[in-house]
């Protein structure tokens, strides 16, 4: 185990105490999440227990964006909110509930809509994006920012039993996006439809969870930390058998993203 920032205040250390004795993470791996920014897209299935593991990890920096408001279905399985938060903004809940949570991590939110002209100015100072927002078109205009800006990105996804975890950096030149993985046909908007097939609200915590500790991996990646980021890597978990796979994207060639019919 490396020793623990000197900057790091008694608090911090106490707080993250269980962090810092793990080799992997140790006090460096701590010092980088503490200096990472991450964005997080959509504050619901997916969002909402995920940034209660990427705050209680120490992330300093959150970028929440969703515009939305909480209705009373979504407390099946976004666990930040309350009856209180039901007819209120997503966002401004997500922040109240990390004040709450940790007054010592930067928040900002945002309300606007996701889309290809929106994108790129949320990106600026971001180390990764995590996208579970719940429709193609927007997961496609995040991806193809992110390739843009130079950006990795983490894009999640659960519906019914089922959940999967993906890292992107489409900008690298061996490693594909998720444009590569889904191809043009999904830019149309096409949300999905959990309202009418249903979701186990454990799924969504399984599959968030998942996510979370993916994001902590990657940002710690350059402290020797967890292991390699896992660019290209898709998670399929199946809540039924419950199993997990993984399967590896290929880096499509004339991705009009991260290829050469890009630009």
């Amino acid at each position: 185990m490396d020793q623990p920032p000197v900057h790091m205040s008694p608090e911090r250390l106490s707080r993250f105490a269980r962090h810092i004795v793990l080799p992997e993470v140790g006090g460096s791996g701590q010092a980088a999440l503490a200096a990472s920014h991450v964005l997080l897209l959509g504050l619901g299935g997916i969002g909402a227990p995920a940034l209660q593991y990427l705050a209680a990890a120490g992330i300093g920096t959150l970028t929440l964006v969703d515009d939305d408001v909480v209705d009373i279905s979504n407390l099946q399985r976004q666990t930040i909110y309350t009856t209180r938060d039901i007819g209120h903004g997503k966002a401004v809940a997500a922040r109240r509930w990390v004040s709450n949570f940790d007054e010592k991590l930067a928040v900002t939110i945002s309300d606007r809509r996701v889309t290809p002209q929106t994108a790129p100015d949320l990106l600026e100072g971001v180390d990764l994006v995590l996208d579970g927002t719940d429709n193609f078109a927007t997961r496609l205009a995040v991806s193809d920012a992110c390739v843009a800006e130079r950006v990795p990105l983490l894009s999640a996804a659960v519906g019914r039993f089922q959940g999967q975890v993906g890292a992107f950096a489409g900008h690298m030149v061996s490693s594909p996006c998720y444009r590569c993985y889904v191809g043009d046909a999904f830019d149309a908007e096409d949300c999905d439809t959990c309202a009418e097939d249903g979701m186990l609200g454990a799924m969504a915590g399984w599959t968030a969870s998942f996510a979370a500790m993916q994001a902590i991996r990657i940002l710690i990646a350059g402290t020797g930390g967890m292991g390699e980021p896992g660019w290209g890597k898709l998670h399929l978990m199946d809540g039924l058998k419950p199993e997990m796979r993984t399967m590896r994207i290929a880096k499509d060639p004339g991705c009009k993203a991260c290829g050469s019919g890009a630009g």
